[in-house]
Order: C-alpha cells, then structure tokens, then sequence
C-alpha cells in the first residue's frame, strides 16, 4: 500500500510516517521546500506551492489514500493577517488536492482529513460527539467549519471523506505539553482562570494510530482524536506536576493576563470542550492511553 501524506514533517505527520514505515506502507509526501525531497521508494517527496498552485502530480501515483495534516501552526499569536493565513492554508492546500485530481485518472480511494475539536462550542456541561450540529462562534470555530466544507469537495470525485478531529496532542517533541511543563518544571506552574474548562487530550501515539487505523478500515464519516477520559484544566496541571514531580503553589492564572500576553490566541487555554471518543471506539479502535497519568508517565517520566 503506498499513501500520500500532507504536512508528513509535522509534530503528528512525522508519528504517522514513523508508524507506516513500521507497517511497510510506503509514503509519498508533498512538501513547500525542494531542498527536503527525498527519492527513497518507501518516503517519497514531491513538491507544491499553495500560493502559486504548483504541485508536482506524479504525487498521486500509485497512492490508495491520502492523509491530508497540512495547515498553518495556531500556537502563533493571531493578527489580522495570520489569521487569514490559518484559513487559507488549510482551505487552499486541500483545493489543490481537489482541482489537480479533476478529470485526471487515479487510484485513490479515501481521504482522511485533520480537523479540531474547536469547533465546538465552549461549554463546561456539554458532552460533545460528532453529530452535534451548532458550530462554535469563535475563530476557531469558523476556521474548521471552511477546512471541512473543502474537504468535503473530494466525494465529488467519488472519494471517501473521513474528518479527525483532534484534541489537544500531548508529545514528547513538542506542541502544548511542552509549554504546560516548562513553567511546572521551574515551579512556577498554575492552572488557568477557573480551572474548571475541560481539556480533551490525546497521546501523539495513539492519534497516529488513530489515522492509520481510519484509513486502512475505510472508516468514512467524522472522528473525534481524543482520549476516552477528558480531564479539567486544574487536573491537567495537577497531573502533569505530579508526574514531574514538582510542586503548584501559585494561584490560577487570570483570563485577562493571558488575554494581554497572548491576544485572541488565549481562546485555547480557556475553551471547555468536552469532547467523546466513543464513536471510533465503536470501530474496534482501541486506544493505548485512556488515562492521563499513564500518558504522562510516558512522555514525561
């Protein structure tokens, strides 16, 4: 089986590539700098430019499925501009995919598309699944509504459409864990405002398996990528000083100095989703990490 990957050298596109290759799938992937092509049968590079709507198509050659990661990073501080970026990273990059498969002959499938759990709305009460419909009015919320809408242009080519929607992925190398550790591990950690907001976690192991294992299974329909026990931001904290063994003596960080620290971006340190994974549990999908501490253990022990 050979797949095309977008977004294949990111935080999870790299856990997917190292799980594939575990598997004998062999990858092709697309990539913005010419310099990081490799010519290796089973981790192929091809190039695009979203911005000039280049791509090289022999990408798709061979390829059964397509696991689409490839957007602008959100863990930078939100200008007017940026934002625009956000949108348009994830909604032209899949365009592309769509218009160069038009009319053309191919051997794809199924495309499974990264998504967000932002876009629902925030609540402290609300038990989310998949069906739920009323989308979050944040920017957030609009940014995976427009990434939705175009990938859901690929079933017009008769492709099978499958959305992960992810939680907040803990890993070792880097994303939000490592932020929420730095300051537990000079022991000046804190929770943030309430506290209460709940945090849908996932480990990076388990949303990569979680990718491979809609695709192998032809699983169409939307996915929630989190972990079946979602905890509050207070637990998260306390949990992640527990492990790293430190201590949290400092009162709970106040909205409006994230607010001044970090501008609209605060939004995703105080949402509360509480997100359910029972869906792809139905599926047979069995998670390795289904509690917080063990995960943790594992990343940070």
């Amino acid at each position: 089986m050979r797949i095309l990957i977008t977004g294949a050298t990111g935080l999870v596109g790299q856990e997917i590539v190292k799980l594939c290759h575990a598997k004998n799938i062999k990858v092709n992937y697309l990539t913005t700098r010419k310099s990081k092509i490799s010519t290796d049968d089973n981790y192929k590079g091809f190039y695009w430019n979203t911005d000039t709507r280049e791509i090289d198509t022999d990408c798709f050659k061979n390829v059964e499925g397509i696991i689409h990661l490839a957007g602008a990073s959100i863990s930078k501080r939100w200008t007017d501009s940026y934002k625009k970026e956000i949108i348009s990273s994830r909604v032209e990059s899949t365009q592309l995919l769509i218009d160069s498969l038009k009319g053309e002959s191919h051997t794809i499938k199924h495309v499974v598309s990264a998504s967000a759990i932002g876009i629902y709305p925030d609540s402290l009460t609300n038990y989310y699944d998949q069906t739920h419909k009323v989308v979050s009015d944040s920017f957030l919320g609009k940014v995976v509504q427009a990434w939705e809408q175009a990938v859901d242009g690929f079933s017009k080519l008769n492709i099978a459409v499958s959305k992960v929607r992810i939680g907040l992925v803990l890993s070792a190398k880097g994303g939000a864990l490592k932020e929420i550790a730095k300051p537990i591990k000079f022991g000046v950690g804190a929770a943030f405002g309430s506290g209460k907001q709940w945090q849908s976690w996932i480990h990076i192991d388990d949303l990569a398996k979680a990718f491979l294992y809609v695709l192998e299974n032809r699983l169409d329909g939307v996915y929630n990528g989190v972990a079946p026990n979602p905890v509050t931001n207070n637990e998260l904290t306390k949990t992640v000083a527990k492990v790293l063994r430190k201590p949290l003596f400092l009162p709970n960080i106040p909205k409006f100095i994230m607010k001044l620290v970090l501008g609209e971006m605060h939004i995703i340190l105080f949402e509360s989703q509480r997100v359910s994974s029972k869906k792809i549990e139905s599926k047979n999908f069995k998670f390795e990490f289904h509690h917080l501490e063990p995960a943790l253990e594992d990343l940070l022990g």
